[in-house]
C-alpha cells in the first residue's frame, strides 16, 4: 500500500501555506499544523486545510494538568483533524484524560482523530535528556518506557525518531503508531534534529509515518522533493 508522508508546514501565515500547497496542483495531502502556524492563525488554519482535501495532524503536544487537556481535546476534535498528540511525560492520568477528551468530542457516526504521544524530541540527545532531564537511563530506555506507558493510557501511539521504531514496536505490538519526524534524505541539511533517519531507513525500522518538513518545503521544487521522499519510503524503484 503506498502511504504518504506528512509534510510539516513550517510557515507562519496562511498565504504562505497556500503558495506552497499550490505547487501541488491539488492533490490530497496528508499535512501537519504545528505550534508556529496554529498559534497565529487559530483554528481557522485547520478548517481552512480540511476544505481543501487535506488529511492534517495537529501536532501541539498537549501537557498540562488531566482536566484542562481532556477539555482542550474535546474542543479540538470538533475541527475534524485526523491525528493529535499529548507529551507521555504528562503521565497515563493525563493521557487517558485525552483520550475522553477525543472520544466525547467525535460525533456520532465519525471517526476519532488518532491520538499519539511525543516520548523525546527529536532534537534531544542523550546527554541532554541526562542532564537536563535528570533520566539517568539510556535514552532508549526512557523512550521504551514513555511508548509502554502510553499503549497502557489507551492511546494509539508515539512520537519518536525512527531510530527508535523496531524497538518500540518490539515491546508493544507491530499495530502501535511510530510517527517519525527527524526525516533528512541523504545529502539534506540535518539542521536542528539530532536523531534523524532517511526516508528509506525508517521504512525499514518499522516508521508506520515519516514526518518532512524543510526538505520539501524549503526545495526549490517542492513537489519533486515530495515525490522523491514518497517514493524512498514507499520503497519505489525509479
Amino acid at each position: 500500500m503506498i502511504t504518504r508522508p506528512i509534510i510539516a508546514l513550517d510557515f507562519a501565515t496562511v498565504s504562505q501555506v497556500d503558495a506552497f500547497l499550490s505547487t501541488f496542483n491539488g492533490e490530497s495531502l496528508f499535512v501537519k499544523v504545528g505550534i508556529e502556524l496554529f498559534y497565529q492563525n487559530g483554528p481557522a488554519i485547520v478548517t481552512h486545510l480540511k476544505q481543501l482535501g487535506h488529511d492534517v495532524f495537529l501536532d501541539l503536544k498537549l501537557h498540562d494538568i488531566p482536566n484542562t487537556v481532556q477539555r482542550s481535546m474535546k474542543g479540538l476534535t470538533a475541527l475534524e483533524v485526523d491525528m493529535l498528540n499529548v507529551h507521555a511525560a504528562g503521565g497515563q492520568d493525563m493521557m487517558e484524560a485525552a483520550m475522553e477528551g477525543i472520544l466525547s468530542g467525535t460525533p456520532t457516526g465519525k471517526k476519532r482523530p488518532k491520538l499519539i504521544a511525543v516520548t523525546q524530541l527529536t532534537s534531544t540527545t542523550p546527554l541532554a535528556m541526562q542532564q537536563e532531564q535528570l533520566i539517568a537511563v539510556p535514552l532508549m530506555e526512557s523512550v521504551i518506557h514513555y511508548a509502554k506507558l502510553t499503549q497502557l493510557a489507551g492511546l494509539d501511539g508515539v512520537v519518536c525518531s525512527a531510530l527508535e521504531a523496531r524497538k518500540i514496536k518490539e515491546n508493544t505490538g507491530k499495530e502501535f503508531l511510530c510517527v517519525t519526524p527527524g526525516i533528512r534524505p541523504t545529502g539534506t541539511d540535518v539542521g536542528d534534529q539530532k536523531r534523524i533517519s532517511t526516508p528509506a531507513m525508517a521504512k525499514k525500522e518499522g516508521a508506520s509515518y515519516i514526518v518532512v518538513g524543510r526538505p520539501i518545503t524549503q526545495a526549490d521544487d517542492p513537489l519533486a522533493a515530495y515525490r522523491t521522499i514518497k517514493e524512498q519510503w514507499n520503497g519505489v524503484d525509479k
